[in-house]
Parts: C-alpha cells; structure tokens; sequence
C-alpha cells in the first residue's frame, strides 16, 4: 500500500516560524515534523510516499530527496495552487493505482493510531475508512457522525450546541480509488477550495465509508504557535533518550534527557527531562534546562541561564543571566545578557496571541514570545507574554516589547536624560 502526504500549505497561522521554511520542516523533538510523519508510515509497512508540495516545497524536495536516507520510496508532485485537499488528492491520481493511505504531512499521530485505520480498512474492506478523534471544541472541527462505526455524516465547524458529537475528522484516510471519480464530481467551497471531506461526503450516499475512534493521547493538530510547544511535548514523551555527549563533572541530568555526541553540558548545569540537546551545542555553566526543552544544533546557552518549556532553533545564542519560558526562538537569533521572556500575566488571565490579524485566547495562562530567524536583542529585553517579532529584526538594549514587532525592523529605546553640574 502507498502513501500520499499533503505537505502544500503555508502554514499562515504559525507566523513568522514559517515565513522562512514550510510548517512541515519545523524541528521539534530533534526531528522535523513531516519526518515524524513518514517515520509513522514506514512504522506500518508503507514503503513508498508520494508528498503533494507547493509552498516552499523545493526546501521538503531537497532535505527528503527520493527517500533513500529515510527507508522509504519517496516521489513528489506539486499542487500549482492551494485550491483545497480535494484539490491536492485529485494530483495524486495518476500515481496512485489501488487503495492509498492518506495523511496531512502536519500532524502527529502515533503508529498504533495509524496501525489500527489501516488493520480495520483491509479486513472490513470499505470504500474508505477515516480516523476520528474525541475533541473538547467541536467548533473548531469538521465533526462526523456515526451510526454503528459507519459515517453517517460530515459537519465542517458547527455551532457546540448543533454539533451531533465530539469525533472530529482526525485527517488519516485510507482510500480506494473511488474517491477520484467523487472528487471530480464536487464544487469549491465558498472559499474557492474543493475539499477532500465533501468527496466523501458523496461517496457515503452510495458505498460504505467507516470511521475508526484512535484517543486524543495518539493525535495532535497543529495549528498555532503554541500548539509546537505541545508538539515537542507530545514528541519528547516519547523519545527513547540517549546522553552520548560531553557531560563535565559538576552537571546533573535528572530524568529522560537526549545530548546529541557532539554537544557539551558544562559544569553546574542542572537540565530535567524529558528534554533534547542537539549537535555541537554548548550549555552552561551553571544553567538550569526545564522539562520539555527541545535545543537545537549549535546553539550556545551561557552562564546562569534558565530555559524552560521552550523551542530553541539552531546556531541561537541565549546570552548569560537569560531567562526564556515557554517560547520559541528561531534559528540564528542572539539575546543579549539578560533577556526575559515573560510567559505569565500579572492578573493570571489566560494569554492571547495575535493570529492572522485576529487575536486569540491562546487558553493557556504559560506563554511566552516567539521570534522569528535572525532576531538580535541587546542587553536586558523584555518580552511581554503572547507577543511576536518578525525575521531579521533587531531591538535595542532595555526595551520592553508589549506589541507584535514586524520583520525588518530595527526597535530602539529612546532615553530623555537630564545632566546637571555637581557641586561640591
């Protein structure tokens, strides 16, 4: 059986992260999520992939190649225009010639959850089965309905209270071919998209479409920023670690932590896991590395630095004295000696970050800032909680951030300073 990945979106949400890569390259856990992805598929047997590209897809082209490096059979076709999942399916046509597993090259989902779609699909031989998975915001879904583990209908984002259940459409397919023919046959959307759920809501009227329950605990949606904070989580629990690197007498690893061969913990460090320590990387001394830390390649963390909960891209430098919690700093940054992210509001209140000039309650009350590629931030920066500052942007030393800063942009404190003659 093969497989089709969609890996042609932008990723708008996740600003400024993917203004210079596509979602589905962001490193969390060591790993970049669509390898994650196919690393689920060749868990299962699949052997050969064909992924649907489009933005930025020439950087997924050149880091999987034909597939070789990561035991699988790779192939790559390019959806002109994101017009749609249905869109992006129907290109995968010629490709394709028996039943396929489909899957969004964004998510994270489990082998087990992957194993038990496709082990259901070829006993019961349907004409699809698709996962679904229990959510608390049925709004925020396509929700589906069954009736005795058939799919009865597919709802996309109803109100709470008209939504029939809480199953939401959990974005693993297995198809037959079926599906070309009901494609072909739908209309775009009011947003000039074709969808991939309304071919099967056709090919439900006339052929048995299953729908599989997997847990909550084998799924996860990524959409926002702070949904990567949840993904490094989700991917760090369930990292087999291994401390292979330069661990100096004085430095304390308390629990499951990965130190890549190259990298170097210096004495004093104390770092709990489940947390990640990446290539050539240097930390501490005397830094304190909090659960769920992923550190990416040739990063340096100087003396006495905290981070906790935190996304740290490759060749970023965190200065000494440096706090940074629940956040995520992209490659090639430099925070100057002592910069705070703030990730906790004075009232307590939950945090709302700025999505697609929409602000939203992130729901969480730890969040902290996110910074783009080549941020530099001199001596003593404040990051207030939720805020975001664009690529290749500079602040200057002792400004407090309250707002979103755009990318290109240089943001400096301007000081009104009195001198006055001392008298003896």
């Amino acid at each position: 059986m093969k497989a089709v990945v969609l890996a042609a979106g932008e990723g708008t949400r996740l600003k400024p992260i993917t203004l210079t890569r596509p979602k589905h390259l962001i490193r969390v856990g060591g790993k970049l999520l669509l390898e994650h992805c196919l690393n689920a598929l060749k868990a299962v047997g699949i052997e050969e992939t064909l992924i649907v590209i489009h933005y930025m897809g020439d950087a997924i082209r050149t880091y999987f190649g034909d597939g070789k490096n990561f035991g699988l059979r790779i192939s790559y076709v390019e959806q002109k225009e994101v017009l749609g999942t249905g869109n992006a399916v129907s290109i995968a046509e010629p490709y394709v010639k028996e039943d396929f597993v489909l899957v969004y090259g964004d998510l994270l989902f489990s082998v087990d959850a992957l194993k038990k779609v496709v082990a259901i699909h070829e006993r019961e031989k349907p004409a699809a089965t698709m996962a679904v998975v229990p959510v608390e915001k049925p709004e925020n879904y396509g929700i589906v309905e069954l009736e005795n583990s058939r799919v009865k209908n597919i709802i996309e984002k109803p109100s709470r209270d008209k939504a029939p259940t809480n199953l939401a459409n959990a974005g693993i397919y297995v198809f037959s071919t079926e599906i070309f023919e009901k494609i072909k046959k739908t209309k775009a959307s009011v947003r000039g998209e074709w969808e991939i759920t309304d071919a099967i809501s056709l090919l439900l009227k006339e052929k048995t479409v299953l729908g599989v329950e997997i847990s909550k605990d084998e799924w996860l949606d990524i959409g926002r920023p702070w949904d990567l904070l949840k993904a490094n989580r989700w991917i760090l629990q369930r990292t087999k670690h291994k401390v292979l690197g330069t661990i100096e007498n004085g430095a304390h690893l308390i629990g499951p932590v990965s130190v890549a061969e190259t990298a170097r913990i210096r004495s004093g460090a104390y770092i709990e896991g489940p947390a990640f320590i990446d290539e050539e990387s240097d930390i501490g001394p005397n830094c304190y590395i909090r659960p769920c830390t992923s550190i990416g390649k040739k990063v340096r963390i100087g003396n006495a630095c905290e981070i906790k909960n935190s996304i740290i891209m490759d060749n970023t430098h965190i200065g000494h004295l440096s706090y940074v919690g629940d956040s995520i700093i992209g490659e090639n940054c430099n925070l100057g000696a002592g910069t705070i992210t703030a990730n906790y509001r004075l009232d307590a209140k939950t945090i709302k970050m700025k999505i697609k000039d929409k602000v939203v309650d992130s729901e969480r009350t730890k969040l902290g800032a996110v910074l783009g590629d080549n941020v530099k931030a001199g001596i003593n920066t404040l990051f207030m909680p939720g805020v975001k500052v664009g690529c290749n942007s500079w602040i200057g030393p002792n400004v407090v951030v309250y707002r979103d800063l755009p990318s290109n942009t240089i943001t400096l404190l301007k000081q009104s300073l009195e001198q006055r003659e001392l008298k003896p």
